[in-house]
């Protein structure tokens, strides 16, 4: 099996005495589409900023497509394309312009990075706006425009540090089916993002990463696998106004219409309905109260803490 990326007793500990990573372990196999996930602090950027040489690590090994990040560095940077969190391009110049630049940095020939450069702007929804500066773009679209230039010089390895941060919901889902289909097209991707129907709507690994330590790395099924409970949202059709009788599930009535029931991993959802038949309660729609992902994930790093 080919990695796109390993990492291998990662560490970074800043002038000051933070200790960011305390050794961390991480294999991304070629072809995933993979989430590092983590609390503000916990030590995501640092290793996104390690892979792009933009932080310089205290000790430990990077390799990109087998391409040691110390002894062959040129060969490494060019597998892999990074956008950041930050918008960090030159304002005041055209969108097109910035992508044609960024190609000649990876040594791309004009005739190349000209007509790949219509290509990208157009799959993101850019062609238009090619001859505007970048000053006067959305903030959705200062996001895309990173991100077609981070592919410009196709790189088999693309990171995203918070893509959708502060995006809209259509952009967002727009972004999502972008990024699913280059996927399917072969690109290695790893995701930081801190909305977590994100991480469980696209990625097919998930490493969770606290105080610079990794404490969870498994897939996105057999993760969401291991929530023991989730809870349910139903909205009534009728108004109760009465205690219920449900001994086997916590439940508690937000409002008269609105009913809170915890489901456990080994109860059955029919059965649940079953028994609000039975007192003659019924439902015009149910929902989860939060994203199974982000329930276990708050359940995780709350343990984690206790442990620490």
């Amino acid at each position: 099996m080919n990695h796109a990326l390993v990492v291998s007793d990662l560490k970074k500990i800043y002038p000051n005495g933070l200790v960011a990573l305390k050794g961390i372990n991480l294999t991304v196999t070629q072809g995933d589409f993979f989430a590092l996930l983590g609390q503000n602090g916990a030590g995501k950027s640092t290793t996104i900023g390690i892979l792009c040489s933009l932080t310089n690590k205290t000790s430990g090994q990077v390799r990109i497509f087998n391409h040691d990040f110390d002894r062959d560095p040129e060969a490494a940077k060019s597998c892999i394309g990074v956008v950041p969190q930050e918008f960090n391009f030159n304002p005041f110049e055209k969108i097109s312009k910035i992508i044609i630049n960024q190609a000649g940095y990876y040594g791309i020939p004009r005739k190349i990075a000209i007509p790949r450069t219509e290509f990208y702007l157009k799959k993101l929804g850019l062609w238009d706006k090619r001859d505007q500066i970048a000053l006067r773009l959305s903030g959705g679209m200062k996001r895309r425009l990173m991100i077609a230039r981070a592919l410009i010089n196709e790189p088999p390895l693309l990171v995203l540090d918070e893509p959708t941060a502060g995006v809209d919901v259509e952009l967002r889902h727009d972004l999502w089916r972008f990024l699913t289909e280059l996927n399917q097209q072969g690109t290695t991707i790893i995701l930081t993002t801190h909305y977590l129907e994100e991480a469980e709507q696209l990625c097919k690994n998930v490493a969770i990463i606290d105080h610079g330590e990794i404490i969870e790395n498994a897939d996105m099924k057999s993760l969401i696998n291991r929530l023991h409970a989730q809870t349910l949202i139903f909205d009534l059709t009728e108004p109760v106004d009465t205690a219920l009788d449900l001994p086997d599930y916590p439940w508690r009535l937000l409002d008269r219409t609105t009913l809170e029931i915890e489901l456990r991993k080994n109860q059955s959802l029919n059965s649940l309905f079953n028994e609000l038949s039975r007192q003659h309660i019924y439902t015009n729609s149910m929902r989860n109260k939060t994203n199974r992902l982000e329930e276990l994930f708050v359940r995780l790093i709350t343990e984690n803490k206790a442990r620490l």
